[in-house]
């Protein structure tokens, strides 16, 4: 069973845009907030920007004003809009519930590499 499946990535030059979704479990996922979170190559994965009912809660400072996150329960997706990528973004993203941690379970990500 797949309860975390993200798409939508790419490789894609500095200053372009993608969007990123992930399909959840409504069961699982459906009635807690959630979260985008990314892993760069040789780091931790870290947090990137959460959503509370229709309220962007915190994000990395360095995504402000670029990465916009959104849901829609009737299709039980999260999105992710990114603006203006910038190499540093590269990574693998992911989604999950705000506030997961190494021991929830996780999709297999998708990569965004932003590159000349």
């Amino acid at each position: 069973q797949v309860d975390l499946v993200e798409s939508g990535g790419g490789l894609v030059q500095p200053g372009g845009s993608l969007k990123l979704s992930c399909v959840y479990s409504p069961t699982l996922f459906g009635p807690y907030a959630l979260a985008w979170y990314r892993q760069a190559p040789g780091k931790q994965r870290e947090f990137v920007i959460g959503l509370i009912g229709d309220i962007t809660t915190d994000f990395e400072p360095s995504v402000k004003g670029r990465f916009t996150i959104s849901r829609d329960d009737t299709q039980h997706t999260l999105y992710l809009e990114m603006k203006n990528l910038l190499p540093e973004d590269t990574a693998v993203y992911f989604c999950n519930k705000l506030g997961a941690g190494a021991d929830d379970s996780w999709g297999q990500g998708i990569q965004v590499t932003v590159s000349s």
